[in-house]
């Protein structure tokens, strides 16, 4: 698509349940307040471990989205 530019930020989503719940709970909430949501890159992955047991499932997201300027 010429002349369309495209931000990406990161962010980090959590889930006692597993990564991939991780990703979409972030990317659910972030597309609250961002529009034309794009890709999606998976960074990063890790666990909390607590007591020796995994407790939570973190993921790093970069996540790009259409920039349309000041209007």
């Amino acid at each position: 698509m010429p002349g369309s530019v495209y931000k990406i930020i990161e962010i980090v989503g959590t889930s006692a349940k597993s990564w991939e719940d991780a990703a979409k709970s972030a990317l659910e909430t972030t597309s609250k307040t961002l529009e034309d949501l794009r890709v999606a890159e998976v960074v990063k992955q890790d666990v909390v471990v607590e007591n020796g047991k995994i407790t939570a499932f973190r993921v790093r997201l970069n996540i790009s989205f259409k920039y349309h300027g000041e209007k």
